[in-house]
């Protein structure tokens, strides 16, 4: 077990990490955090606009056949999520800060993952093409569903969106998303070809996000109210919520719906991953302010969670064959 968490300890996080600490360090001032804000706003319309080029509406499409297990994983991802993340808010508000009970919400309604959920589905030996179309369905309609939820979210918690978040949803996410999803059957083949180094650029995109939003923090002392017990804390909460997603999502499949072991693998996997890809970038527009290091705090965590989690559980799944 020991060797398998070896494995999947992403080293992307420690990147993640070595960012967080320039920004502790030598945070953007000025008009250095002007244009640090410009080049990340560049960078989200870059990374959703590859999003959009990246994603086949036919695989989305082609699963329909299934229609009941792709339900199920939708429900999952922004139902079911949401659900647990208000009751455990709920349960620990008075031991955690408002501003991390806001970065949790925020990350029970994201979109599943695409890539590392089709490799644990491959890994378990599951049911790959279903995995693919239900990844690429959760993150088409996670662009449109997720601010949604958000915003219904953080009305519950007593704050509102203003009109220019929703303009620049639509400016930023929507308009770029759906230019790569026209632009698909024109660029998609060159993009895929040239996958590994449009890689480097989408995730340089993200440690700048992550470098602007943390530099914010910094500058703004936001980070003097949190202590090692209150990392201590949101870790808990956090393989809280992936152990219950996990146990309800196999239970639904197991024991409610009856599915198959394989494509009970596709909706534990499926249905129980959160996208760092498409979260980080969207808190940068939903979050503006000196808080968007704190909010995207559980997200970045829960990303490594969820990594070592899955594989355990990956390699169990996989061991029924051997």
């Amino acid at each position: 077990m020991l060797k398998t968490i070896r494995d999947l300890l992403d080293p992307y996080l420690l990147l993640m990490l070595v960012v967080v600490g320039i920004a502790a360090l030598l945070p953007a001032h000025g008009q250095g955090a002007v244009a640090a804000g410009i080049a990340a706003n560049i960078g989200i319309i870059f990374l959703f606009f590859l999003y959009g080029t990246r994603l086949s509406p036919e695989a989305a499409i082609s699963g329909f056949t299934q229609w009941k297990l792709h339900i199920a994983i939708l429900m999952s991802s922004f139902l079911l999520f949401p659900a647990l993340g208000l009751a455990l808010t709920a349960l620990t508000r008075t031991i955690v800060s408002p501003i991390i009970v806001s970065g949790i919400l925020y990350l029970c309604v994201l979109p599943s993952t695409v890539q590392s959920s089709i490799a644990f589905t491959s890994i378990a030996r599951g049911n790959v093409p279903a995995a693919v179309c239900a990844a690429s369905a959760s993150n088409i309609l996670g662009v449109i569903v997720s601010p949604i939820l958000v915003a219904w979210l953080l009305q519950m918690q007593h704050v509102q969106l203003s009109f220019g978040v929703v303009r620049d949803i639509a400016l930023q996410l929507l308009l770029p998303f759906v230019a790569g999803q026209l632009m698909r059957p024109w660029v998609g083949e060159w993009i895929q070809r040239h996958k590994g180094v449009l890689g480097y650029a989408d995730r340089g995109s993200i440690l700048l996000i992550i470098y602007v939003a943390f530099s914010k923090s910094m500058i703004d002392n936001i980070w003097h109210r949190v202590d090692a017990g209150d990392l201590l804390i949101l870790l808990v909460i956090l393989f809280i919520l992936l152990g219950l997603a996990l146990t309800i999502t196999g239970f639904i499949g197991r024991r409610l719906m009856h599915m198959s072991t394989e494509d009970e693998i596709v909706l534990q996997f499926c249905g129980s991953k959160k996208s760092l890809a498409s979260g980080l970038p969207m808190a940068t527009i939903l979050f503006s302010g000196p808080k968007l290091g704190m909010i995207i705090l559980p997200l970045m965590l829960f990303h490594q969670v969820q990594l070592i989690v899955c594989a355990i559980l990956a390699r169990r799944y996989a061991a029924r064959l051997t």
